[in-house]
């Protein structure tokens, strides 16, 4: 008996990946997607059966927005139970947002979410498009046994599927932009496509459920030597907000200066919830290691192990969005959800 086609639903956001070179202004445009077997014949020869939305006004990345992710979390509820895996064509300067985003919406997802891009539009001769779009195809498509071999939001690119929640873009001018340092990558692809069936998130079996629900109220604090009380007086008493992301250095570390303390547990009494993220690309917060970060732990800081800046910033979205206390916010952000982080 014949293995049943799988169905894969093409989503074009935006981005480099979907322009083509105007012949004489040399200008570049949106293709249209309805042609996209012409533009990339080799699609046809894939056993996937192949349909696609794409947004009415493509986004370039730089203009992404929570209400985007919406968009697609409602993109994909409504299409679920259709097709088999859904591929993102995205633009590259904010995918690892968008990729960390989604995975927290999309609970107990079951499917294959892949976004991709390219440095290069579709339409130039060097392109790395057309592989990555070959390919992400591919992979939502992939099956074992009647079952999706990934189920999981990812992001594909130059030959390596990765964790999207693990990702950030590290280089604006080479083909492999994306580096996922403190989780491996998911597969890799050369002449077959090899998967790393040991690092993929293990499906639950339940049914999927969306939340589109997010809230943006949140400030970022990166500290570097001499800022000043002034500058940060002036950040932390933002009127509204109701976290803080803090970027320190090494293993979680900052300045022991009473002032700097005192501010912070002013926000933290008043209920602002208060993230350590590491401005290092590799490795991890662990707060009380040093003497420069155990007073953070003293006043109620959140230690946020090895997130992702991209991770942090969506996953509080997401928490605040819910409408929970902040006791469970604080569990949750120390908590495992979608793979994002490293339990100690």
């Amino acid at each position: 008996m014949k293995n049943k086609k799988s169905s894969v639903l093409l989503i074009y956001t935006g981005g480099t990946i979907g322009m083509m070179q105007d012949a004489h202004s040399n200008e570049l445009r949106p293709f249209d997607f309805k042609s996209l077997t012409k533009q990339i014949p080799e699609l046809n020869k894939f056993d996937i059966g192949l349909s696609s939305i794409a947004f009415k006004k493509p986004i370039d990345s730089s203009n992404m927005h929570p209400l985007v992710w919406v968009e697609l979390a409602e993109i994909i509820k409504a299409n679920y139970s259709h097709f088999d895996g859904f591929v993102i064509l995205h633009g590259s300067d904010t995918m690892s947002f968008t990729a960390s985003a989604l995975s927290f919406m999309l609970e107990n997802l079951n499917k294959p979410v892949v976004l991709t891009g390219s440095q290069l539009p579709i339409g130039i001769i060097r392109t790395d498009g057309k592989e990555n779009l070959i390919t992400a195809i591919e992979i939502a498509g992939a099956q074992e046994k009647g079952k999706p071999v990934v189920s999981e939001v990812c992001i594909y690119f130059e030959y390596k599927l990765y964790r999207g929640n693990r990702t950030f873009k590290y280089n604006s001018s080479h083909f492999d932009a994306f580096r996922s340092p403190n989780y491996q990558a998911l597969a890799e692809a050369g002449v077959n496509i090899q998967y790393n069936k040991s690092a993929l998130l293990k499906p639950n079996g339940k049914a999927l459920k969306v939340h589109l629900e997010l809230d943006n109220d949140l400030v970022v604090l990166k500290l570097y030597p001499g800022i000043s009380q002034k500058i940060i007086t002036s950040i932390l008493n933002t009127k509204g907000i109701k976290a803080v992301i803090l970027e320190t250095f090494g293993a979680g570390n900052c300045t022991t200066q009473e002032w700097f303390t005192t501010e912070l547990k002013k926000i933290i009494d008043k209920g602002i919830i208060v993230l350590n993220i590491t401005q290092c690309r590799e490795g991890q917060v662990i707060q009380g290691m040093y003497e420069t970060s155990s007073h953070l732990k003293k006043i109620g800081v959140i230690g946020g192990s090895d997130l992702t800046f991209e991770a942090a910033v969506t996953k509080i979205m997401f928490l605040l969005g819910q409408k929970i206390t902040n006791t469970q916010i604080k569990k949750s952000l120390q908590t495992n959800l979608r793979g994002e982080l490293t339990t100690n």
